[in-house]
């Protein structure tokens, strides 16, 4: 077999790989020792699953209730490409069996619709719309997993974290915005060992497209002169430019957010201190980088005496800081896709990443709303934030009080190391 994401190949044994998983699996929960027939995409995603104390015995949790849910995914940008998946895969999960499932960014299933006996069976380890199936946990998923590695992902039985998870199969791929790229989500085929079969991830994969496919049709044009820049969570900013996507260098992100900072423009000089960290690099450098973006983006963007954005460039990070200037902070952190240009150390990207970041986790602390804190907790750039943990232990329900103030013990005890 030579597509890693396929579970198995056409012609395997179900049979004779699900006894072979449920022994690595019996491995690695018990001494964390990873053995062959486990993939490598599975294998990863079991050290994630671990790493973030997931049980393998216990089960989703059900964070969006019902009068949450219908509001929360009426608002989602999924909800417009809905009756597209229902008409391409109702009838493939009715007639064998399965489910399909549309989950968001943060892992919680939207809508799970299919076969009603199936649905029956899903509910009894939580694949019910509101709860959160993302790796962090759930473990090893196909919804989860695809959006972990931004990858279709096939995931069969016993490769699957939690034990009680194990009896399905699942094929997963994420949907994506097809303005910016950013990941608003997954579809997902949930079934019986069948689906391990090759044909499942392909037409999971043909699925996703259709919607995103779906999503830009209908966005509304770019207006003339348009410009938008996407730098959250990303080490290199989109931009898109009259509809005209430009996937910038690192060096060139600082330097167009720099400018997007200070509309009035900037000398040579002040531009070199908020870009460079280096005080030794030469200005010649700096205007040898902006030679080559203004030949990227042409003369009619970047301007000269003072450097400056010849157009208003909406940005990613000033809707996150607008959303929370208003008290919006659900959709602020909605809007929050990860750290600004997180591997960047230009003076004027750090402030700007240290000040959104610490702005909107003052404000989901101040909230107290255990399903906002826990989209922070369970994110990448939250796993070891302290404080976000003890106000979700705080805040959570009194069954999952004790799993979370024990995180928050680890996590002291490691910071205190």
């Amino acid at each position: 077999m030579t597509d890693p994401w396929v579970a198995l190949a056409a012609d395997a044994n179900p049979g004779a790989r699900l006894g072979e998983l449920h022994r690595a699996h019996q491995v690695f929960t018990s001494d964390g020792r990873l053995e062959k027939p486990v993939r490598s995409v599975v294998g990863q995603s079991w050290r994630r699953s671990a790493q973030a104390r997931v049980s393998p015995d216990g089960a989703a949790l059900v964070e969006l209730r019902a009068d949450e849910l219908g509001p929360y995914r009426d608002a989602h940008p999924l909800a417009r490409v809905m009756p597209v998946i229902r008409e391409l895969m109702t009838a493939y999960a009715v007639d064998g069996g399965h489910l399909l499932a549309v989950c968001d960014a943060h892992g919680r299933l939207l809508w799970v619709e299919g076969h009603a006996r199936a649905r029956r069976r899903a509910e009894r380890m939580n694949f019910v719309e509101g709860a959160r199936w993302a790796e962090s946990e759930a473990g090893t998923n196909a919804p989860g997993t695809a959006l972990a590695v931004d990858r279709p992902v096939q995931v069969f039985a016993a490769e699957h974290f939690l034990r009680p998870v194990q009896q399905w199969t699942c094929a997963a791929a994420p949907l994506h915005d097809p303005l910016t790229g950013r990941v608003l989500g997954a579809v997902d085929i949930t079934g019986g060992n069948g689906l391990a079969h090759p044909h499942s991830l392909a037409f999971v994969q043909a699925v996703a497209r259709a919607a995103e496919s779906q999503l830009a049709l209908a966005a509304p044009p770019p207006a003339a002169g348009s410009a938008r820049l996407s730098a959250l969570g990303r080490d290199e900013a989109l931009l898109v430019l009259d509809g005209r996507r430009i996937r910038l260098s690192r060096r060139h992100s600082e330097i167009l957010l720099a400018l997007a900072l200070h509309p009035e423009g900037l000398g040579g000089d002040e531009l070199l201190i908020e870009v460079y960290e280096d005080e030794c690099v030469p200005a010649v450098t700096l205007r040898a980088e902006l030679a080559r973006l203004r030949r990227l983006l042409g003369p009619e963007l970047l301007h000269s005496r003072p450097y400056r954005l010849g157009a208003r460039v909406e940005s990613d990070f000033d809707t996150v800081v607008r959303r929370l200037e208003s008290g919006a902070v659900s959709a602020a952190l909605g809007a929050y896709t990860g750290p600004l240009l997180p591997r960047s150390q230009a003076p004027a990207v750090v402030r700007l990443r240290h000040r959104i970041a610490g702005q909107l986790r003052a404000a989901l602390i101040a909230r107290a709303d255990p399903g906002l804190l826990s989209d922070w907790a369970y994110s990448p750039w939250g796993a070891e934030d302290l404080a976000v943990w003890r106000a979700l232990a705080a805040a959570a329900p009194p069954e999952r009080r004790p799993a979370l103030l024990a995180r928050a013990r680890v996590l002291d005890a490691e910071q205190r190391a």
